[in-house]
């Protein structure tokens, strides 16, 4: 028990180190071993999690260490409070390490390495079982970075753990071998089997509107609404999505609103596919003369009041991407027959109800 308290200590010193200029001279060496820790840490979390008794034991000490040490002025390391904190130690870490900007870029790039080996990329101790375990733990640890915590829309483009998130897949898209040709399509196309599925897609809204020139941000806001090229893994990111139709759909169905516009503002080819789907979803819409409403044929088709939500989200963004949208529309309802009057097409509609029909 003392030997565990010791080792908590001076892992909690570690982890206020993480976020300080002391880690400037680290190398990858150094952040090997900080990584093989905060491991053994969470295998301490692992083997006694599922132990009440030693669990409750262990919690009572650890517990009654953090108030001594808020009593004499050391206060405890954020995140690291109780036992359950030991079973992400190494996130912990890692996400410390990463938002640190002080880390020398060997150390760096050594760390994304560690977290996301990418497809195809051979290991220098794969032919041991040891070898096999630190893989498997890396992957485990690199699903954790992106599966932690959930998002809502103003969460989403504020939130500094979901920028660091973004930050590290596009770091890793850039780094994917392309010897095969598709090495970043099938790196994605795993982590998207592999992942929560929803959070996933934020983490790749995220990286869209990351600004392309910084792969570390400083703490910069988002830019909407300004079309910008995209970095080399913003460009991998929208390749993938155009050639997975299930995902791209899934994209623009799940994501917030909001989102999908500023998404659609930076990104011209998605914001074509984007009125591409939402044309789609709109001519499975009936008009129901009894309503007197636009209503869904079938049940998993999107509702008169969502599609409206999301073309008027559209039509507030800034030109180019609103001029585009409006265009589409009139194009839709010139080929419709161009009526005038309610209820005979859904682009007639949609244009009077977004004050734009003649």
């Amino acid at each position: 028990m003392e030997s565990l308290l010791q080792h908590l200590e001076r892992f909690s010193e570690l982890l206020a180190v993480s976020r300080t200029t002391h880690v400037s001279p680290w190398d990858p060496a150094t952040v090997r071993r900080a990584l093989q820790w905060a491991r053994y840490l969470r295998h301490v979390h692992s083997r006694f999690g599922r132990h009440v008794r030693i669990r409750t034991a262990l919690e009572r000490r650890l517990q009654k260490r953090w108030r001594q040490e808020g009593t004499s002025g050391s206060f405890p390391v954020p995140g690291l409070t109780n036992f359950q904190a030991l079973g992400r130690c190494d996130l912990l870490l890692s996400l410390r390490l990463l938002e640190n900007r002080a880390l020398g870029d060997a150390a760096y790039h050594y760390l994304l390495q560690q977290l996301f080996p990418g497809p195809g990329v051979p290991d220098a101790d794969e032919e041991t079982l040891q070898g096999s375990l630190v893989r498997l733990a890396r992957r485990r640890s690199a699903v954790h970075m992106l599966r932690f915590t959930g998002y809502g829309e103003n969460s989403v483009l504020e939130d500094s753990v979901l920028k660091t998130q973004a930050e590290l897949l596009l770091q890793r898209l850039r780094e994917v071998p392309k010897a095969e040709g598709e090495g970043p399509s099938r790196f994605l196309s795993a982590l998207w089997d592999r992942l929560p599925q929803n959070n996933f897609l934020k983490v790749i809204a995220a990286a869209l509107l990351l600004p392309p020139s910084s792969p570390r941000p400083q703490g910069e806001e988002l830019e909407l609404g300004t079309p910008k090229t995209p970095g080399q893994g913003g460009q991998e990111l929208v390749r993938w999505l155009l050639a997975k139709s299930d995902v791209m759909a899934a994209f623009c169905h799940n994501l917030p609103v909001g989102l999908l516009t500023s998404v659609a503002g930076r990104h011209p080819e998605l914001s074509r596919a984007y009125l591409g789907l939402l044309t789609d979803w709109g001519r499975h819409l009936r008009y129901d003369l009894e309503k007197g409403t636009w209503v869904a044929a079938e049940s998993q088709h999107v509702s008169w009041e969502e599609l409206y939500g999301r073309f008027q989200s559209l039509c507030q963004a800034p030109p180019p991407l609103r001029d585009e949208v409006l265009t589409a529309l009139e194009s839709c309802k010139a080929q419709d027959g161009d009526f005038q009057v309610p209820g005979l097409s859904i682009w007639t509609d949609l244009l009077l109800a977004l004050g734009r029909g003649s």
